[in-house]
């Protein structure tokens, strides 16, 4: 059995449908966060807000596992995914926001941080940084091999009409090569999101963090008005 039989059933619709209500709940928890930072009275309230990040977390978290079954059906929809806008996916880095982003976002938005927090804010992104390097070497190496002699020479034979009955095996195997390599490279650019992300709520404190969440889900909602209204002028 080929590995694309072996890839398991996805309904695309059924993500669209799914990702439009992660969206209405990313506006809910926008309005909770903002919400949390203007009611708060006292110390005490760090457990109600430890509580609301654990749940904003989850809701990424959760975007995150179908993303990766989608991945896993079609890891090209994921690249180039018809539910975002083009001025969307300008912003992406190897299907998502770059990881680093989550740095300028605090910058913006938390102005009291400790000595301490600083400093490991700042090992924390010399480490990110050197990830995202990894990552986007590895990355340019599957584009190149795109061109490289085994595939080239594949569409050569194809368009000569040469050794006709392997050559759609061999260009099988060379594109499903590709495609396990691609989903590799998105799986650890999400965990590397994901592993920031959650360092990052480490260092900061619960208030920090409000801000921090905060921030991140206004940048993401306001990316996707200004996304789709830019598209709706282009279809006039």
């Amino acid at each position: 059995m080929s590995s694309k039989a072996r890839r398991r059933p996805f309904n695309v619709t059924e993500f669209e449908t799914f990702f439009n209500g992660w969206l209405v709940r990313q506006e809910e928890y926008s309005q909770e966060l903002r919400s949390a930072l203007q009611t708060r009275e006292t110390v005490a309230d760090n457990d109600v807000l430890r509580e609301l990040i654990t749940r904003v977390l989850a809701h990424y978290q959760q975007y995150y596992e179908q993303k990766s079954r989608i991945a896993n059906y079609d890891v090209s929809l994921v690249f180039s995914p018809p539910w975002f806008s083009a001025f969307e996916r300008s912003f992406f880095w190897i299907a998502g926001f770059k990881p680093g982003l989550a740095f300028r976002i605090v910058s913006s938005s938390v102005d009291d941080m400790d000595t301490d927090q600083v400093e490991r804010m700042e090992r924390l992104t010399v480490e990110t940084k050197a990830e995202e390097r990894e990552l986007e070497n590895e990355m340019a190496r599957i584009q190149e091999s795109v061109a490289a002699p085994p595939i080239v020479e594949v569409v050569r034979r194809m368009e000569y009409g040469r050794n006709v009955d392997g050559m759609y095996n061999d260009m099988a195997r060379a594109t499903e090569g590709l495609r396990g390599e691609m989903e590799v490279v998105l799986a650890n650019a999400d965990m590397l999101r994901s592993r920031t992300a959650e360092r990052v709520v480490e260092i900061l404190s619960p208030v920090q963090n409000v801000k921090f969440l905060a921030a991140v889900a206004e940048l993401q909602l306001k990316i996707r008005m200004w996304g789709w209204q830019i598209d709706g002028d282009r279809r006039r």
